[in-house]
């Protein structure tokens, strides 16, 4: 089991470890992540094993004007395949519908399979790419998946 919450300033060199360990090519910084927590249009959660108390993933979203955009999210992967992703990327979805947000955004690298097909399983579609977006050398898919508004 996990519980998931809002992103804390203590939790930074946790979240900094996971994030080297899942993306070691080009990890977010310290400032990076602090920022985040200044930012008014930034929401980040972290996931923890409600066993161990060990954070295993976080998911961030930025919340601007109509659209919002997925920053990250990630998974250790001694819990990957266990649905965490899933479970991050329904909350940022329902955070955004919340906040009455017409789309969602993301970018995802072109060889992140995995990642593309959690992306499509909640809808998001392919609608364009970013040249070299990843250190200059990877290609990223852009990603979106529209947005109903809701019913008051």
């Amino acid at each position: 089991m996990i519980f998931i919450e809002l992103l804390k300033e203590s939790d930074i060199d946790e979240i900094l470890k996971l994030e080297e360990l899942c993306f070691p090519e080009d990890p977010w910084s310290r400032l990076s992540f602090e920022k985040e927590l200044d930012n008014p249009l930034s929401v980040f959660f972290v996931a923890r094993d409600e066993e161990t108390g060990k954070m295993i993933g976080y998911g961030g979203i930025w919340l601007m004007y109509d659209i919002a955009d997925i920053t990250n999210i990630a998974v250790h992967p001694d819990y990957r395949q266990e649905g965490i992703g899933r479970e991050l990327l329904q909350l940022l979805v329902r955070i955004a519908e919340e906040k009455k947000m017409t789309a969602i955004t993301l970018e995802v690298r072109e060889s992140n399979l995995p990642a593309q097909k959690l992306y499509e399983s909640a809808g998001f579609i392919h609608c364009g790419t970013r040249k070299r977006y990843y250190q200059g050398i990877e290609d990223a898919k852009i990603m979106t998946l529209e947005l109903k508004p809701t019913e008051e």
